[in-house]
């Protein structure tokens, strides 16, 4: 871990990371790709010390409220956060101006901030999103060794559906002759309908793989799965987008439990919600005049 003075903290889109590189050791991250040039090693966790104060700076001069959204390219809860509770307090200086928040995490840490997230959702609107990949929880501590379980993923959505914080779930990624079958994606989607969660998001039944991050994870399959390694190489060479061979009819399955459930699908339309900012006590104020008119 080694400590910076960030010059910024709230990027274009309203995303803030609060560290930079991870912990939780996952196979496939592709944050370890060359493209995104960090200059440390991934495990040396880059701690931007002074995040709550830049949010504080930034949000108190902004004139409309917005969603903040977290954990776009480093998960906000890895083990540091812990002590440090920098993460925490960037909530809390959300919560004090009114504005929205999404978060992103693989981590039932997350749990430990609920009490600020539903402050945040009775004001405006706080999602969690939560990546499942894997209902095998053997195969979850190889893909992810240092992260929650599956199952506590899972416990911690239905905490989340039990205060009525919606939650969004990312189907993703799956590594082809690996994750990407049939009873896979049941069992996830089983976890889904049962947490009540509210939308899905899955890009496609894949993964992607650049120049840094594919080096990795080559190194990860000759560990772990002796053999798989060729089988890439020979199926799909150096290109970007790892598809499986399963991928049309899969994304067809989720499309329909999501139509049948009532879980919201879609990039386009989940990521509209995840950004359309919402303001309740707004809402509340114009129906209490329409009663006053009465």
């Amino acid at each position: 871990m080694h400590k910076v003075k960030a010059k910024g903290i709230l990027s274009a889109s309203n995303g803030i990371n609060i560290y930079r590189g991870c912990l939780h050791g996952c196979i496939y991250c592709d944050s370890r790709s060359d493209c995104y040039q960090m200059k440390h090693k991934f495990e040396d966790i880059e701690v931007k010390e002074n995040a709550p104060e830049l949010l504080e700076k930034t949000l108190s001069s902004k004139r409309k409220p917005c969603m903040i959204g977290t954990g776009a390219m480093s998960d906000p809860y890895i083990p540091l956060e812990k002590d440090l509770r920098i993460m925490r307090k960037c909530l809390e200086i959300i919560e004090k101006y009114s504005f929205g928040v999404t978060v992103h995490t693989k981590s039932s840490s997350v749990m430990r901030d609920i009490d600020i997230l539903e402050k945040i959702n009775r004001k405006s609107k706080s999602v969690l999103q939560m990546t499942l990949t894997t209902a095998d929880e053997k195969l979850c501590k190889i893909l992810e060794p240092n992260v929650s379980t599956t199952e506590e993923r899972v416990n911690t959505l239905k905490e989340f559906q039990k205060a009525k914080i919606p939650t969004v779930v990312w189907l993703s990624p799956f590594l082809p002759f690996i994750n990407d079958t049939k009873e896979n994606i049941d069992a996830l989607l089983d976890y889904c309908v049962k947490s009540g969660v509210k939308g899905i998001i899955c890009f496609n039944i894949g993964v992607t793989l650049r120049n840094g991050d594919r080096e990795y994870f080559y190194s990860q399959l000759d560990r772990f799965f002796p053999g798989m390694k060729e089988r890439y190489m020979r199926t799909y060479g150096n290109s970007y987008e790892v598809l499986s061979p399963n991928s049309d009819y899969l994304m067809k399955r989720i499309e329909n439990v999501c139509q049948n459930e009532g879980i919201m699908f879609g990039i386009d339309r989940v990521f509209s919600y995840l950004h359309k900012y919402e303001n309740k006590y707004e809402n509340q104020n114009i129906q209490l005049s329409l009663f006053d008119n009465l």
